[in-house]
């Protein structure tokens, strides 16, 4: 059963990944409708790992999964801390499959 507060979350990014109003701002990710702005703000709180960016703005949990963002997210991250975007890049955890495989690649057929 859910609370209120749990519906009320919900509610909530609903309306901010379905928002008609325009955006004057660049898009990061454009799945969950993260703003450049947003991800440099949320960097300056203290969210200085990709991980820890994914979990606050929910960048790269779209229906891309992150493919087009991540990398993006990274290149921000990298500027924003002054650290090396290999070093940044090296944070990111992949979970195969990165693009879709037909279940017979997984059979062997």
């Amino acid at each position: 059963m859910e609370s209120e507060g749990d519906k009320e979350a919900a509610m909530t990014h609903a309306s901010r990944v379905t928002r008609q109003e325009p955006k004057d701002e660049p898009i990061v990710c454009r799945c969950e409708e993260v703003t450049l702005p947003e991800v440099v703000q949320a960097i300056r709180e203290g969210y200085d790992t990709v991980e820890e960016l994914k979990r606050h703005l929910r960048v790269g949990m779209g229906p891309c999964q992150g493919r087009t963002c991540l990398p993006l997210l990274a290149r921000v991250l990298a500027r924003e801390t002054g650290r090396s975007l290999a070093e940044v890049m090296e944070e990111i955890s992949t979970r195969p499959p990165l693009i879709p495989i037909p279940f017979e690649v997984w059979r062997g057929k």
